[in-house]
């Protein structure tokens, strides 16, 4: 019974091409940051994180609402900062997968009444 869940979650979160188009670009935001801030300098910090954070939002946001409950110790580490990161591109591609799923499972029809 638990794998069949895991499968089906699996399945939205990978199995669509909405879910795939969202998870290749948060890679390439991903790519981005990471070339932006190993090998760019700048005289100030850089704003190229914010695209990751803009990717995730808005389910994000309620993790680090959550994780501010546990305190400044947990909410400003980074392992929480990246694993919040990480499940809410994963929530979000589950969710795109459900509504891709929702709306083939409509039955198209060209009259209201179905005649």
């Amino acid at each position: 019974m638990k794998s069949e869940r895991l499968g089906t979650l699996t399945q939205l979160a990978f199995g669509n091409r909405a879910s795939q188009a969202y998870l290749a670009l948060v890679a390439a935001a991903t790519v981005y940051v990471t070339i932006d801030t190993a090998f760019v300098h700048h005289e100030d910090a850089s704003f190229a994180g914010i695209w990751l954070f803009l990717l995730a939002a808005p389910t994000v946001f309620g993790f680090f609402f959550v994780g501010s409950m546990f305190g400044d110790a947990v909410s400003s580490a980074a392992w929480f900062m990246y694993t919040a990161l990480v499940m809410s591109v994963l929530i979000q591609s589950v969710a795109l997968g459900f509504f891709v799923r929702l709306l083939r499972g409509r039955p198209r029809s060209a009259h209201p009444q179905g005649a």
